[in-house]
C-alpha cells in the first residue's frame, strides 16, 4: 500500500514526502488499514494503486497527470462470486484515483473519467448486491454519492459548452444579442463546478473516502463467508450469466415504449442500459469461444449505440434546464438577455425529435442482436 503527496512535520519544519509504503509483516490486513487510516488523518496523504513501473512509464512516455480510462477486468470462470467483485470494485477505485492528477491540472476529461469509474463501481454494486447488505457498505455509498454531486455540475455544463455553445461559433450567432452575456456567465459557472470538483477531491473526506473503499474491498463484512445469504462462493460464470440476462430482460421490457416514455422515464432506462453495458463489460470474458465472442463484440457495439442515443436524449433535457436557470440569474427585464435563452433552447428543442428517432432505431438494433453468455 501506497500514500502519496503528504508532508512530515519535523521540529525544523515541514518536509515534503513523494511517498510512504506500508508493508504488512505480521497481524492482518486491517492492522495496516488501521495505521493508514492514522496517517491519512494527520497528513493530507492519498492512497495510491499505481506500481513503480507503471509511473515510470507514464513519466517516459509523457503521460504524468494524463486522464485514465477504464481498463478490462480479467476475470476467470473458476473464480468465486466474492473474488469476482473485489477484482471489479479494484479495477474501479484505481480509476478514480487515478484521474485525481488531471482534475488537480483542471483536464475536465480527467472530471468525466472520475466520474465513469464511480458509475463503474455503483453500477458493479448494484451487480453484486446479494453480497453487499451491510451498514459498512451502506456508508459507503453515502459517500460515493456524495462525490458523484460534487462532480456532476462540471461535466454538465462541460458537455453544455461543447454541444451548444461551441456550435454557435461556426454558425455565426456567438453575437448575437445577448449570447454574448450569456455565455460567459455559462464559462463562469463551468469555472466555479471545476473549482468545487478541485477543492471536492483534495479534501479530507475524498482522501479518507478512497481508503475506505480499499480496505471495504480488502477486509469489509460483506467478505465475511458466514454469510450464507450472500452466495459470494458461488461460480461467478453462473452468477453473470444471471445477472445479464435479467438485465437484458429489463432494457429489452422497458425499450419497446421507449417513443412513450418521458424525460424521467427515459433516464430510468438509460441507466439500466448503463448498468447492462457495464456487466458485458466486466463479464464478456467469461464467456468465451469464437461464436460468444462474436455475439459479445456486436452486443456491446449495440448497447453503446443506444446509450449514446439515450444519452443525447438526456444531454438535451439536462443542457435546457442549464439554459434557462443561467437566463433567470440575469436580470428578468432585459429582453436580450431572454432571446439568448430562447436562441438556444430552441436549438435544443430542433434536435430532440431526430435524438428521438435515433434513439428508437438504436433499440431496435439492439433487440435483433442475440445474447452472448
Amino acid at each position: 500500500m501506497a500514500i502519496d503527496q503528504g508532508k512530515i512535520k519535523t521540529g525544523a519544519g515541514s518536509l515534503p514526502l513523494c511517498e510512504l509504503e506500508l508493508e504488512l509483516k505480521r497481524g492482518n490486513e486491517a492492522d495496516l488499514f488501521r495505521v493508514a487510516r492514522e496517517l491519512v488523518h494527520v497528513l493530507p496523504a492519498q492512497l495510491a494503486l499505481k506500481s513503480k513501473s507503471e509511473r515510470g512509464y507514464e513519466f517516459v512516455d509523457g503521460e504524468l497527470g494524463a486522464p485514465v480510462k477504464a481498463v478490462p477486468v480479467d476475470l476467470t470462470v473458476c473464480a468465486s462470486t466474492r473474488d469476482g467483485f473485489k477484482m471489479i470494485g479494484d479495477a474501479c477505485l484505481k480509476q478514480i484515483i487515478e484521474n485525481e492528477p488531471a482534475i488537480s491540472k483542471g483536464d475536465s476529461e480527467g472530471v468525466h473519467q472520475m466520474r465513469v469509474g464511480l458509475r463503474r463501481l455503483r453500477a458493479a454494486m448494484s451487480l453484486f448486491s446479494a453480497l453487499l447488505h451491510d451498514p459498512q457498505t451502506a456508508a459507503i455509498k453515502n459517500e460515493l454519492k456524495w462525490l458523484t454531486g460534487e462532480l456532476a455540475p462540471a461535466r454538465e455544463i462541460e458537455v453544455l459548452m461543447n454541444r451548444v455553445v461551441k456550435p454557435l461559433k461556426k454558425k455565426g450567432d456567438a453575437r448575437r444579442n445577448g449570447v454574448p452575456a450569456l455565455v460567459r456567465e455559462l464559462a463562469e459557472r463551468r469555472k466555479a463546478a471545476l473549482e468545487r470538483v478541485q477543492n471536492a477531491i483534495a479534501s479530507a473526506r475524498f482522501r479518507s473516502l478512497t481508503l475506505e473503499v480499499a480496505a471495504w474491498l480488502e477486509t469489509g463484512r460483506w467478505m465475511n463467508p458466514e454469510d450464507v445469504r450472500s452466495h459470494g462462493e458461488m461460480p461467478i460464470q453462473g452468477f453473470a450469466a444471471e445477472q445479464l440476462r435479467r438485465r437484458w430482460r429489463k432494457v429489452r421490457k422497458k425499450g419497446k415504449a421507449l417513443a412513450q416514455l418521458d424525460a424521467q422515464d427515459r433516464h430510468k432506462l438509460r441507466i439500466q442500459v448503463k448498468k447492462l453495458r457495464y456487466a458485458a463489460e466486466f463479464f464478456g470474458d467469461l464467456f468465451r469461444g469464437k461464436r460468444a465472442s462474436k455475439r459479445r463484440r456486436k452486443f456491446v457495439a449495440t448497447l453503446e449505440q443506444l446509450q449514446d442515443g439515450l444519452g443525447d436524449l438526456n444531454d438535451i433535457m439536462v443542457d435546457e434546464n442549464l439554459i434557462t436557470a443561467t437566463g433567470l440569474r440575469g436580470k428578468r427585464s432585459n429582453p436580450n438577455r431572454a432571446l439568448a435563452v430562447a436562441l438556444l433552447t430552441e436549438r435544443e428543442d430542433a434536435s430532440l425529435n431526430a435524438a428521438m428517432a435515433t434513439a428508437t432505431e438504436d433499440y431496435r438494433a439492439f433487440a435483433e442482436v442475440k445474447p452472448f453468455w
